[in-house]
């Protein structure tokens, strides 16, 4: 009974929050899976604002970009199987550009090359890969905004919603209907913090600096399609 009233009096109470904050603190300290994410687009979207600023265009390294991406495999593995056919194929699009960074210093050079040789939409071209990991972290991204925007913050109406933008267009009835499928098997929210590694007083912060850095990159990527008057639509 002394136990119960300790934790229901208001010295107990704020003992708790203490402890809890105290724990988002240390998470903090030593980051997470998504803190490392979003910390590592930052640092891209920084770059590409100091060369907007300047009025000049910064040219992104490719390899920097690649190892970034790379992080962002660990969310797509937090969701399951659902989400396991976009897993593999970003992750093959990721490998594939890292590959190409012995031989391509940026993105722009990637894109100018498949320019020359018409081989932008080529099945297996580094340029065609850059369209397929920029369409993986867009779906992230729409899916945190999904995601944060919902009251009950349903990540299974978040997660299709943003499959249905994103990818679906592009994707066969086969594999369209392998994900709906696969969308009842999502974790739920809990599991999904558990998964993350986050706390509900940490995800959201986490959540948001990925989707305004990702925004950055993902328009950069676009513009070296556009100024070169490739359509976005493929």
């Amino acid at each position: 009974m002394a136990l119960l009233t300790y934790f229901t009096s208001n010295k107990g109470r704020e003992k708790i929050r203490k402890m809890n904050n105290a724990d988002d603190d240390d998470k903090d300290a030593k980051g997470t899976p998504l803190a490392s994410i979003a910390k590592a687009f930052e640092e891209i979207a920084d770059l590409i604002k100091k060369g907007n600023k300047s009025e000049g265009s910064v040219d992104l390294r490719l390899k920097p970009f690649c190892e970034a991406c790379t992080l962002v495999s660990v969310l797509f593995g937090c969701l399951g199987i659902a989400f396991r056919f976009a897993e593999m194929e970003y992750t093959s699009k990721v490998r594939d550009l890292l590959d190409a960074s012995k031989q391509f210093t940026t993105l722009r050079s990637v894109v100018d090359f498949d320019f020359r040789n018409k081989t932008v939409k080529s099945p297996g071209s580094h340029t065609r890969n850059l369209r397929r990991v920029r369409q993986g972290l867009d779906l992230i991204k729409e899916l945190f905004q999904n995601f944060l925007s919902d009251e009950n913050h349903s990540l299974k109406k978040a997660a299709t919603q943003a499959y249905q933008q994103v990818c679906a267009p592009y994707h066969t009835w086969a594999v369209r209907a392998a994900v709906s499928a696969g969308m009842c098997t999502l974790p739920t929210r809990e599991q999904l913090l558990l998964n993350l590694n986050e706390t509900e007083n940490t995800v959201e912060k986490e959540m948001r600096r990925y989707i305004k850095a990702s925004h950055e990159v993902i328009k950069y990527i676009d513009n070296l399609y556009i100024s070169r008057n490739i359509e976005l639509d493929w």
